[in-house]
């Protein structure tokens, strides 16, 4: 049987860069500990690093891609403009790129197709929406300091909007969005790859290790099977649908075991075993927005 290396998988995205497969999350990663994860990820073998202006520790995870030893060349770097700054996207961009120290951001995505009013939380700018604020993303490009440009959270609706604006120059190359098992949205999938946006999938564990994908009979019998932790099963589960993937943790040993995908395949039938998993639920909400932004059925 061929070897298989799902860890040096990369993804063509519709620029022609080549995306790393497999990258280290760092949302809700605690301060004085992120740093350190970001370096033993990248000397464990990871070159995709995902992280925010949102997830306030993008200081943090600059020092651990130079502390890492790695080139820059070598890494690729994901954060987000976050909400309060849609009408700010310059100033968001630049904060981002000496927060983490870099002299380029590898892709740059609008995190959440909301416009919050920075003044006030608990409004949407009035004469703004996410449409405004991509104009303003397709500027970045000319400067040379951004490579790749794409959204987060956006559903079919967004991407309608957006993608049916004259404004609309650059189709976004990646949408991130939440995928496991409990939340597959395969109708946004569909939807992504029929327009060449290429989807990572965050959250892909399900949320923290209680969480209801664990006491999932299928998961638990093909891991035992196998050989392999759940989270493993489930990382594959979503690389083989065709998704990057964003773990997160910052235990080394976690760290490392979430990264030894390769050299085994999950089987037609046990990814359909998977996919065929009927619980329902969410890691991420809306409700702390001042709009809604997610809606059932993926639309």
């Amino acid at each position: 049987m061929a070897t298989i290396n799902h860890t040096s998988q990369k993804f063509t995205l519709n620029t022609g860069a080549e995306m790393p497969g497999v990258g280290l999350g760092t949302w809700k990663s605690p301060p004085n500990e992120v740093r350190n994860a970001v370096s033993h990820a990248l000397q464990t073998g990871y070159r995709h690093i995902d992280t925010a202006l949102n997830y306030r520790n993008e200081v943090e995870v600059g020092q651990g891609i130079r502390n890492s030893g790695v080139p820059r060349e070598d890494i690729w770097v994901t954060t987000k403009l976050d909400n309060p700054w849609h009408h700010r996207v310059r100033e968001g961009f630049d904060k981002s790129l000496a927060d983490l120290g870099l002299d380029y951001i590898d892709l740059y995505l609008v995190h959440f197709p909301c416009s919050t009013d920075p003044e006030d939380p608990a409004k949407h700018l009035p004469d703004w929406d996410f449409v405004n604020t991509w104009q303003e993303m397709q500027k970045l490009l000319d400067t040379g300091k951004v490579k790749n440009i794409g959204v987060s959270n956006f559903q079919i609706r967004h991407l309608e909007k957006l993608l049916g604006d004259p404004s609309c120059k650059v189709v976004p190359a990646v949408n991130q969005i939440e995928l496991h098992p409990g939340n597959p949205s395969p109708k946004l999938l569909e939807y992504c790859t029929s327009k060449g946006i290429h989807c990572t999938a965050y959250s892909c564990l399900g949320g923290a290790t209680d969480n209801p994908l664990y006491k999932e009979p299928a998961l638990l019998e093909i891991s035992q099977r196998l050989g392999k932790t759940p989270a493993q099963v489930l990382l594959l589960w979503s690389l083989q649908r065709g998704t990057s993937i964003i773990p997160k943790s910052v235990t080394p040993s976690r760290i490392e075991t979430n990264f030894q995908l390769d050299d085994w395949e999950l089987t037609q039938h046990e990814m359909e075993a998977l996919s065929g998993i009927t619980t329902r639920f969410k890691v991420v909400n809306d409700s702390w927005m001042p709009i809604k932004v997610f809606f059932g059925g993926d639309e």
